[in-house]
């Protein structure tokens, strides 16, 4: 039997913690695989300079290196807060299928993060980032490559 309210109070307790030591932003979350903790993730985006390393990501990326593999199906992820538009993408890129979060996008919003912003911008056809498709004769080339080896590995 799962223990949601075990792993969210944790998730919510870390994401406190990680405020207090300075780490990064009210954030954390954590994998679970057959109702056993894989791995933590922390919000280090202020602490390593890097914009990507959200709680999600980092869980992930520690999973799937403790697992070994890029394919988490049958684990869950328990989030501090829902996921942002680039921590869910890599929840799909994970095989995730079950996320528990406690704090919502409307929360987040209230203490200036932009999660929601960018959740309504992704409805719209204004988007303040410019996307410019660049015609050229060779855009398929990595993909024609992909398509012909013999070894790859479908993700």
């Amino acid at each position: 039997m799962r223990d949601i309210n075990k792993f969210i109070n944790k998730v919510i307790n870390l994401a406190v913690v990680n405020v207090t030591k300075k780490n990064g932003g009210p954030f954390a979350a954590l994998i679970v695989k057959d109702n056993r903790i894989v791995s933590y993730g922390y919000n280090k985006v202020t602490s390593k300079c890097d914009p990507t390393l959200h709680a999600e990501i980092d869980a992930i990326r520690k999973a799937a290196k403790k697992l070994k593999t890029f394919d988490l199906a049958g684990s869950e992820i328990y989030c501090s807060c829902q996921p942002c538009p680039m921590c869910l993408s890599a929840i799909y890129w994970a095989n995730i299928k079950t996320v528990y979060y406690a704090g919502t996008k409307e929360i987040a919003e209230k203490y200036k993060f932009q999660d929601n912003k960018i959740y309504k911008e992704l409805k719209t056809k204004i988007k303040s980032v410019n996307l410019i498709p660049v015609k050229t004769g060779n855009a398929e080339q990595a993909f024609i490559a992909w398509d012909n080896k013999k070894d790859k590995i479908l993700y």
